[in-house]
């Protein structure tokens, strides 16, 4: 991460509910969108279950690189939420309360407490479970939820590795990112912005385009050239759809290059689409 370039962004979603197929992700797609939404893009992303060693595994590569890495999930107190058990193991850190958290969780309960016209216990055993909310990596800041008030929390890890911790619950998770993103990451905002350009391509082999897209990698660095073939396409039947992506100041020269190779080439040519 420099000053001249936005930092590499990753997600990791987390839950056996994803894999089993009882619920659906939704974290990828609008993380993708609040990204891009800012000029920035997403690098990669991982699905892992509810396996502690493998959560671990995950969150200490991540802090070993010095990638951004937004965690969806598994931050809870229920015994198959490991998400903050993992990341102390991960950093090597004691799992303490925090003690902002703590306010803000208490503040919660009192509150519920209140609309349900009992009195709170701060000793009741569901007073401590929901405590454990707050427990966090020693070094970890929090996140501020603004749905509930139950934070998330941020480390960092000893090579610059930062992992963002959210729920798994898109009403509070989608606007912790947004205001990570706005408040962490706002200098690269625009900077480097994405574009991707392509153009369907009607009866051509993916071979005899090859050399092409060797071609247009080799004299656009940064650029990449992408080839997404499909054979029964409802309005396009047979077809690819190519294109380049890169920095949005380097696409359109990337593109034009690539497209009057087709037309060299005598590719019949249909609809053209243009994202930024």
């Amino acid at each position: 991460m420099t000053p001249d370039m936005p930092p590499v962004f990753g997600a990791l979603i987390i839950g056996d509910e994803i894999l089993s197929g009882r619920r659906t992700d939704r974290h990828l797609t609008k993380l993708i969108e609040l990204l891009g939404e800012r000029g920035l893009s997403l690098s990669w992303a991982t699905c892992v279950g509810d396996d502690p060693a493998r959560i671990t595994r995950l969150l200490a590569d991540a802090f070993d690189a010095s990638d951004v890495v937004f965690s969806f999930g598994g931050i809870g107190a229920t015994p198959d939420d490991h998400t903050r058990q993992c990341a102390a193991a991960a950093l090597g850190q004691p799992l303490v309360l925090h003690p902002q958290a703590k306010a803000l969780i208490t503040e919660r309960m009192i509150e519920m407490a209140q609309q349900q016209g009992v009195a709170w216990d701060p000793h009741h055993p569901d007073s401590l479970r929901r405590l454990q909310m707050g427990e966090f990596p020693a070094q970890a800041s929090i996140i501020s939820n603004p749905y509930n008030r139950i934070p998330g929390f941020s480390c960092v890890g000893r090579q610059g590795g930062t992992v963002h911790f959210v729920p798994g619950f898109p009403v509070m998770a989608w606007p912790m990112v947004a205001s990570v993103l706005d408040r962490t990451y706002s200098r690269w905002f625009k900077v480097g912005a994405w574009a991707e350009h392509s153009v369907i391509v009607y009866g051509a082999l993916e071979a005899t385009l090859t050399p092409l897209m060797v071609q247009i990698e080799a004299d656009h660095p940064g650029v990449k050239v992408f080839s997404l073939p499909s054979v029964d396409h409802p309005e396009h039947g047979k077809h690819i759809d190519l294109g380049v992506k890169g920095p949005s100041e380097r696409v359109p020269a990337a593109y034009a290059q690539l497209k009057a190779g087709l037309l060299g080439m005598a590719m019949q040519l249909g609809p053209e689409l243009v994202r930024n």
